[in-house]
């Protein structure tokens, strides 16, 4: 994959769509498209500020995969609303959201955006996946935190994460990981285990917070220097973080794969190239007939051409 690659966490930009867009914004019949006429603004603004070569759309096709509540039974155990026997649970989404969801796919579809989700793994594994195979510079637009474990400056790996809407966005690098976290992408993933993740279920490391993770990071390189600190009589811990990190042993032998994306998922074969011209005209017709997307649809037909 040559040229600039923009990665979307979908969900978490139509989630910050469907929040930042009345919802007075509906179709000809009434039903709210604030989700997905916000979406199509995103897309619109990202590719005119951005102007990558190739854009993928990634999908949650499973929100909780049944691999990471297995080593972490809590893991985003609050935002179920209700559980399937042998099938993703349904996550708790606001009632006029989860409708505009395969509007936007269809959407998605029809202008020939690339759309990408895979059994068994959320968005983040996806975007990890491409971002580990990518020959050039990606841009992984997200409101999602835990995507900073993928910034890598030397191969050109930044997050974009949006601070309001789209039009304002943290462009966060390994510098502005250090200055802020003061850790570098790789790091990141060990920070926030260690620290946890309420939003997550993620419980961390009781009395580690942010700067205290940092802090043993910088002292013992990584998780592995930490871990093999605990045993280690002359390392320079104190009895209380001995103690703690002793006693989160089991959290700490299964919570790096919870929280490190996959970068191995079975990708599916997609044409990954920005569209000039929608890959189904009649069918972007209709749904913009039906839905009333408008001047959202328009502009970005528009930028696209362009």
């Amino acid at each position: 994959m040559t040229g600039r690659l923009m990665l979307l966490d979908t969900a978490s930009l139509y989630f910050r769509a469907y929040f930042g867009v009345p919802d007075s914004v509906r179709a000809p019949d009434g039903t709210p498209v604030n989700a997905v006429r916000g979406l199509l603004d995103f897309i619109d603004r990202l590719v005119k500020d951005h102007r990558p070569d190739k854009l993928v759309a990634c999908m949650d096709a499973d929100w909780r995969p049944q691999w990471r509540v297995d080593l972490i039974p809590s893991y985003k155990a609050h935002r179920v609303a209700e559980e399937h026997e042998g099938a993703p649970d349904t996550e708790e989404v606001p009632d006029t959201l989860s409708p505009q969801v395969p509007v936007i796919e269809e959407v998605l579809d029809a202008l020939g955006i690339a759309r990408v989700g895979v059994a068994g793994y959320e968005a983040d594994d996806v975007i990890g996946t491409f971002t580990a195979r990518a020959d050039g510079p990606v841009d992984i637009v997200t409101g999602d935190r835990d995507l900073y474990q993928l910034v890598d400056d030397g191969s050109g790996i930044r997050v974009l994460y949006p601070l309001k809407g789209v039009g304002t966005l943290q462009l966060t690098d390994e510098t502005w990981l250090r200055e802020k976290y003061g850790v570098d992408g790789r790091g990141y993933a060990d920070l926030a285990l260690l620290r946890g993740d309420p939003s997550d279920g993620l419980p961390g490391v009781a009395g580690v917070g942010e700067k205290t993770a940092a802090k043993l990071l910088a002292e013992f390189g990584d998780l592995a220097g930490i871990v093999a600190a605990v045993d280690d009589p002359k390392a320079k811990l104190t009895p209380t973080q001995r103690k703690r990190l002793t006693e989160a042993a089991p959290y700490l032998a299964v919570a790096p794969k919870v929280v490190r994306v996959a970068g191995d998922v079975p990708l599916p074969e997609v044409d990954t190239a920005l569209p000039h011209a929608p890959r189904d005209p009649a069918a972007l017709d209709a749904l913009a007939a039906r839905w009333g997307l408008g001047g959202s649809l328009q502009r970005l037909l528009a930028t696209l051409e362009a």
